[in-house]
This record gives C-alpha cells, structure tokens and sequence, in this order.
C-alpha cells in the first residue's frame, strides 16, 4: 500500500532543517523555515511559482489539507519561486485563497538552498518537503503529489515513531 508512496517520495532522514537561505516574508510572520519546523506537527512545505500550471492546478488541496490538519497535525508553508516579483505571487495567493502562510525566495537561491537541504538537484515546481514534528526533513519530491499521498505518509510515519517511543 505505502510501495507508491516511496516510490514518489523520497525518504530522507539525515538531514535536519536548518539550512540558510534567501526567504523574505511574504505575509506577515516569520521568514525563516526553522521558524516553522519542529514545532510539534508534520510540516508540508510547498515550493511554487505564480506560473507553474500544476501548482495553479493544485493550490486548492493544500489550502484544504491545511486548514483540515492546522489544528491537529500537520501544517503547509509555501515557498513561492517568483523571486521580486511579488504582486505575481500575491495574485496567485489571492486567486487561491491561499490561507497557509507564504516565503518567497529567487528561483536560483532556491536551488542552492533545495539542494543544500536535501543532497538532490533541484529540477523545478511544484516540489514538496515533508518535515516531520521534531524538525527533520524526512521526505523531499519534486513534482506534483496527491495530498492523499502525504496524509498516508504521515499516518505510516507518525505509527511508527510512536511504535519506536513505546
């Protein structure tokens, strides 16, 4: 059952989360990612571009996984990939009802900070982190995944550490 969830979704356990980067605020709030990690939920990070068809195609799920998860278990935080040109994140922000709050960061500063991360290329949008309770990246994918996908994975991971802690 969880066989296609590691197949899109590569695990990744050996890193934590505090890589450095060129995030600014783009909603009130923090502007660092381990200002967000390792607060006592699963953390879904969404890497997006106002551009990207997919992520137009997709914003809605992770505004309805958030705001199904933000009072339990896991929140979403988006990275937008537009760089200076925030108006152009805005509208997609607006278009979508985007509630989760949002960075952004230059495409290129992206890549290095992804790939400082994670060990992997960064190869474009949409691309997902998955960060687990205690702020470690546990999963990274780049391209589009079902939120189904990533509420499984979080059920299978959260069974198993709490198997390891008992």
């Amino acid at each position: 059952m969880y066989r296609r969830l590691f197949v899109l979704i590569l695990l990744c356990s050996l890193f934590s989360v505090a890589a450095a980067a060129a995030l600014e605020r783009l909603n009130p709030g923090p502007s660092a990612l381990d200002d967000y990690a390792g607060k006592g939920k699963w953390l879904v990070v969404m890497l997006w571009a106002s551009d990207c068809i997919a992520c137009n195609r997709e914003a809605h799920q992770y505004v309805d996984f958030h705001e199904f998860h933000q009072d339990s278990d896991a929140t979403v935080l988006g990275i937008s990939l537009d760089g200076r040109d925030q108006e152009a994140a805005q509208r997609f922000i607006d278009k979508h009802d985007v509630s989760f709050p949002n960075l952004i960061i230059d495409y290129e500063a992206a890549g290095q900070w992804f790939e400082e991360l994670t060990g992997q290329r960064f190869l474009g949008t949409p691309g997902f982190l998955i960060i687990d309770p205690q702020g470690t990246l546990r999963a990274q994918q780049i391209g589009a995944v079902p939120v189904k996908l990533i509420e499984q994975f979080i059920e299978a991971n959260s069974i198993a550490g709490q198997a390891a802690a008992n």
